[in-house]
């Protein structure tokens, strides 16, 4: 980054520091996945103190502009604002500012208030449109409805398996929206559909009734979980063996395994994920039988849905119920 403080200028250092970045992530001259300086080079680099570079990354972060990686670094991160810089289209918006500020200047209207009133104004903008991509509409909306709760915005859902949408409705779908929420095993797709739409894969843990469920299980327990879909069972698996630790013998199986029938025949807990409920079925009379019931990480949502949509959750937030 080339950059230089205007040390005459009655604007802070760092709030000088946050705009460039800002400016140079909407110009496109920072890139997603860019490299920032470290704390340490950055100040020295500028003359300043560390702990004021600190507090811009830190704000950055907060705001979804940058994402720190643990052993790599600071990088740009995807947002509205790289996308913008991406497309080549920031000209206009940079002169809709310029002749924003020059109309309040000519108001008697200092940048200070300005800003003041546009983040007011910004309450009666219309909400961000965000959708919920899953397998199965009940199962979806519920997810969509917890991320509104927890949020306040309004989350649609899309169900893949139920709907069975074809590549061009699902693509016209997701094209419209500020925000598409799904799992990370469905990224990939929904990512070649619309490579440049916003999506945001969210961690999954099991629902509080699930947890208390797998937490009460005999230590000796067969335990069985079946999943209707092969790239689930990951998911589904380590949601077990974290909630069930004690539990010595888990094993995993998809619907359509040959084995299927005989494994479930000695289990003395079944643990089915949605849309594998038929194995039940085949489970022995005294068998526990357990729905795999999951929601949305909220600590996903506060950090990750909020950064994207710009909320500020002034502090952790439970599980909503």
């Amino acid at each position: 980054m080339d950059f230089k403080i205007d040390r005459d200028s009655a604007i802070s250092s760092r709030q000088q520091i946050r705009a460039a970045i800002v400016q140079q992530v909407a110009v496109g001259d920072l890139r997603v996945g860019d490299p920032l300086p470290s704390v340490r080079e950055f100040a020295d680099r500028l003359g300043i103190a560390p702990m004021t570079v600190t507090r811009v990354y830190t704000d950055l972060k907060s705001s979804g502009l940058i994402e720190a990686r643990a052993g790599a670094g600071t990088f740009v991160a995807q947002s509205a604002l790289s996308r913008l810089g991406q497309s080549g289209t920031a000209t206009g918006v940079w002169q809709a500012i310029d002749d924003l500020v020059a109309d309040a200047a000519g108001r008697g209207i200092g940048v200070a208030d300005l800003v003041s009133l546009i983040a007011s104004r910004g309450q009666a903008v219309a909400a961000p449109r965000v959708v919920m991509v899953g397998l199965f509409m009940d199962a979806t909306r519920s997810y969509a409805k917890r991320v509104t709760a927890q949020t306040g915005i309004a989350v649609d859902a899309i169900a893949l398996q139920d709907e069975d949408p074809d590549d061009d409705t699902l693509r016209a779908q997701l094209e419209d929206r500020d925000l598409v929420l799904t799992f990370a095993n469905l990224h990939e797709r929904l990512a070649a559909l619309v490579p440049d739409q916003d999506i945001l894969s969210l961690r999954f843990i099991p629902a509080e009734g699930t947890r208390l469920a797998l937490a009460a299980l005999d230590p000796m327990a067969n335990v069985v979980a079946v999943s209707r879909f092969a790239d689930f069972m990951p998911i589904l698996t380590l949601g077990v063996r974290r909630f069930a630790a004690h539990v010595h013998t888990v094993t995993s199986r998809v619907m359509d395994a040959p084995d299927l029938g005989e494994v479930l025949a000695v289990a003395d807990v079944v643990v089915m994920s949605t849309g594998a409920e038929t194995a039940a079925d085949a489970a022995p009379d005294h068998a526990t039988l357990i729905e795999y019931l999951h929601v949305p990480d909220p600590g996903d949502i506060d950090r990750l849905v909020g950064s994207r949509l710009g909320l500020v959750f002034p502090h952790p937030r439970e599980e909503v119920s």
